[in-house]
């Protein structure tokens, strides 16, 4: 069993790095062309959604009584995985 203190401080780091890939991809997105931009705002705007979600999802976690932290951790695990993919492709799109 994770230690359940070390894995939300694991997870709180990573929507901190997030926060700061979205941000570096706005400011990239003030030097593309129209075309680049338009895609871009858009997976920002994903972006920031999916952000928010498991923002939402670790704060859920936090309330998860010791018995449960198990199970729930594991139900997140698959987005938290998808989204760091979807983070990665966005910012390899636009490096």
């Amino acid at each position: 069993m994770e230690n359940r203190e070390v894995k939300q401080g694991q997870m709180e780091n990573t929507l901190k790095e997030w926060g700061a890939k979205i941000d570096s991809l706005k400011a990239e997105a003030d030097k593309v062309g129209e075309d680049a931009q338009a895609d871009l705002q858009s997976k920002i705007k994903y972006l920031e959604g999916k952000k928010a979600d498991m923002e939402a999802n670790l704060q859920k976690l936090k309330a998860s009584s010791d018995d449960a932290w198990e199970s729930v951790v594991k139900g997140f695990q698959g987005a938290w995985e998808e989204l760091g993919t979807a983070f990665e492709e966005a910012t390899s799109k636009f490096k």
